[in-house]
């Protein structure tokens, strides 16, 4: 069994996940966390790094999907000017937001083709793992500074120090 906290692939920056890495490794539907994993918390739309690859995503034929525990002023912002399947409070790392995602694209029974990407180990990784689903991971853009995240941050250190024992890279 693979380790509930541990990413199947970790890179730097959400666009080097791209249509060609994806698809190569049979993902055709891309479950995302928004804040910190494709903008900062301060950038109420997507950038128009974001708006690339999202476009050359689809042109591949890949349904991309937000999942944000964020309010739904926030996530129905950022998604206005796209229309994609998102859902606001999505309570993870619960797997529910990603099934209702997998059914509306009447995927819910190959779930190998789908795959989640986030910033953070024990929302995002852990919802693709309960969801059975590809965690893919990337390092926050700007982290929030309040308690509650140093702590979720430090928290992770052991299992980042973990996982780059076992497979010589850190994330």
């Amino acid at each position: 069994m693979k380790n509930l906290f541990y990413p199947d692939d970790y890179k730097p920056h959400f666009y080097d996940y791209d249509a060609a890495y994806l698809t190569s490794r049979g993902i055709r539907y891309l479950s995302c966390d928004i804040d910190n994993t494709l903008v900062t918390y301060d950038d109420p739309e997507p950038t128009d790094a974001v708006l690339s690859w999202l476009e050359t995503l689809g042109k591949a034929g890949i349904t991309v999907a937000f999942l944000s525990n964020n309010d739904s002023a926030r996530v129905e912002r950022f998604n206005a000017a796209l229309g994609y399947y998102a859902e606001a409070d999505a309570h993870k790392p619960l797997p529910g937001a990603v099934k209702r995602f997998l059914v509306s694209v009447g995927k819910i029974s190959d779930r190998r083709q789908c795959a989640h990407l986030g910033d953070q180990v024990f929302t995002d990784v852990l919802t693709a793992r309960i969801a059975g689903v590809t965690p893919l991971l990337v390092p926050p853009i700007k982290d929030k500074l309040t308690l509650f995240f140093r702590i979720k941050r430090a928290m992770e250190k052991p299992i980042v120090a973990r996982y780059a024992k076992k497979y010589g890279k850190q994330f």
